[in-house]
């Protein structure tokens, strides 16, 4: 299990702290992978960009308009977190349903998840 995410972000330390197992990636400092980043937008969509985060409100139109997959490689802190990847399934977010998609009980949550199957790492 994967945690993709900033080790800055509160809603990525809660998921860290409940999936104590699982791998960490500061997508700041490492990027998403391609292969991730196709699979993710695959099945997330445009809900894989978090519009509500401090990078997305800096970014000029020009920028806005770019596809997803160049947008999040060229700031990949514009991503919705924590994405969790999980052999071929992945959790978007961390809310109630993402925990129990995870097998999490009994955690804060913050934002909407979404969950899917697909091929990741």
């Amino acid at each position: 299990m994967i945690i993709y995410g900033l080790k800055t972000c509160d809603t990525c330390r809660k998921a860290r702290k409940a999936l104590p197992g699982a791998a960490f990636v500061d997508v700041r400092e490492e990027g998403l992978p391609g292969d991730v980043l196709e699979v993710a937008l695959a099945q997330f969509g445009e809900k894989l960009l978090n519009t509500r985060s401090t990078t997305w409100r800096e970014l000029d139109d020009a920028a806005r308009s770019l596809a997803p997959a160049t947008l999040i490689a060229r700031h990949p802190t514009v991503m919705k977190r924590p994405l969790v990847v999980d052999g071929a399934r992945m959790v978007l977010g961390w809310d109630k349903a993402a925990q129990a998609a995870l097998g999490v009980t009994g955690q804060s949550t913050t934002g909407q998840a979404t969950t899917g199957q697909g091929g990741g790492a």
